[in-house]
């Protein structure tokens, strides 16, 4: 910015200032005086009142009925006042621990856990996480991780049209992400239920990426109903959840791995939704108590 010669620089701008403070503007006419403007006198005997509405006079604030708060020093830090609330930071995910008041350790409905329920397309995943984070004594979220996936809305790669590069590092871009989330809702007291379709035979992707993700007091459940009822609740889906009745086969064809592998399965064949979170909390407590080795 540059100044006319001779004419001076505006003032640094000093904290508790307003960017004019102390400065008078005044407006420059030719052939006019600039002293200060003559200031009336006031109204009284002998000084006839101006026509015009009078002003109200100012009305004072009601003095504080309760106790006023300690005023603020300049030796003591400033309280925060702008809703900022500070939140323990997320780490890796221990062994779950009973809440207080809880009947036991083994309580599965009053104590804060990590629960990552696994199966494959048309199990009945996402509904039963829903249910059961729903219906739960303390406070519960529900992470899906294809919810997370589809964040991305331009460039989003879906694997139906072609598992390449980049469904493959937008799959661990999600996975890492609801891990993340898990880690910050358990370190400020909220349990969490992911749901993901975790294949037994990629267990670096798949169980391990969970693990480093969490933590290692995760708690996996199979959630792996016969081929056909997740061949009846495929057909239901609409939009890119739908899969072709082929790779619905396939992929359960796979989950059948988990069999033998120490993991608590549960056969939600013949179950609706309320009866399968009921079993859940059941696998849940024996976990809890013994957790498996994964």
């Amino acid at each position: 910015m540059q100044h006319a010669v001779g004419s001076p620089l505006p003032p640094p701008h000093q904290q508790g200032q307003g960017p004019h403070a102390g400065w008078a503007p005044a407006a420059h006419h030719p052939g006019t005086s600039q002293g200060p403007a003559p200031v009336p006198p006031p109204p009284g005997p002998g000084f006839p009142v101006p026509p015009g509405p009078v002003p109200p006079a100012p009305q004072q604030p009601p003095a504080p009925s309760g106790p006023v708060p300690p005023q603020h020093t300049s030796g003591a830090p400033a309280p925060d006042t702008t809703g900022h609330v500070q939140l323990p930071p997320g780490g890796p995910v221990g062994a779950p621990a009973a809440a207080p008041g809880a009947a036991s350790a083994a309580d599965p409905t009053a104590t804060t856990l990590a629960v990552l329920l696994i199966g494959p397309a048309g199990a009945g995943k996402t509904s039963v996480a829903k249910y059961w984070a729903d219906h739960r004594r303390v406070p519960t979220a529900h992470i899906s991780l294809d919810d997370v996936r589809e964040w991305v809305r331009s460039g989003f790669a879906d694997p139906q049209s072609g598992w390449n590069d980049h469904s493959e590092a937008q799959y661990r871009l999600a996975r890492r992400t609801c891990g993340f989330a898990a880690r910050n809702f358990l370190a400020n007291g909220i349990s969490c239920i992911l749901d993901d379709a975790v294949f037994p035979d990629r267990p670096v992707v798949g169980l391990g990426g969970w693990k480093r993700h969490v933590g290692p007091g995760l708690l996996p459940v199979v959630l792996l109903p016969g081929l056909d009822v997740v061949l009846e609740r495929n057909a239901e889906r609409t939009g890119n959840r739908r899969l072709t009745d082929e790779e619905v086969a396939r992929i359960h064809g796979r989950m059948a791995g988990w069999y033998g592998s120490g993991l608590p399965i549960i056969d939600n064949s013949q179950l609706d939704v309320p009866g399968t979170a009921r079993v859940l909390d059941e696998v849940l407590a024996r976990a809890i108590a013994s957790p498996p080795n994964w």
